[in-house]
């Protein structure tokens, strides 16, 4: 589950840079603290999300900005941006017993499938941006702290 993990950091740290990027410093120590993660990970992920295209940073400056409109930044988008060699949402166990019945062929039967599975998420990923993410951000958090409001008015439903 470490690849999903990283996708959803990944959708995290971009949230974290639309919805904050006018309140504080973005620096690598604060995102992390929200991510619950180390400031490695995060610059290993904003360096992924720069290289993609996807925001811009400027040296010496803790202020990263979305390169895009969150609703232009497709989930797809961010999952292509992962620098993982493999990206396959699921995967079929590689270290099966060649001589059994099943452990033969199961990489042969779930291969196919896999494959369609993988098309039909990727596809729904396409149709949902980062703005929906936002959206559902805000409206949870204005449940949860109502004093919050106007640092998420932005992003709330109209």
């Amino acid at each position: 589950m470490k690849y999903s993990m990283r996708f959803s950091d990944t959708i995290h740290v971009l949230a974290y840079i639309a919805i904050l990027h006018d309140t504080a410093p973005l620096t690598s120590q604060a995102i992390a603290a929200s991510v619950e993660t180390n400031p490695s990970n995060i610059r290993r992920i904003m360096a992924s999300l720069k290289k993609a295209g996807l925001i811009k940073t400027t040296v010496g400056k803790p202020q990263p900005a979305l390169t895009r409109a969150p609703e232009q930044i497709s989930l797809l988008d961010i999952f292509n941006s992962l620098d993982e060699a493999d990206t396959n949402l699921i995967q079929v166990d590689p270290k099966t017993n060649p001589d059994c019945v099943v452990g033969g062929n199961i990489q042969d039967a779930l291969n196919a499938q896999y494959a369609h599975f993988q098309k039909v998420v990727q596809d729904e990923m396409a149709k949902t941006t980062l703005a929906d993410v936002i959206q559902d951000i805000a409206t949870n958090e204005v449940k949860k702290r109502p004093e919050n409001q106007e640092l998420v008015a932005n992003y709330l439903e109209s």
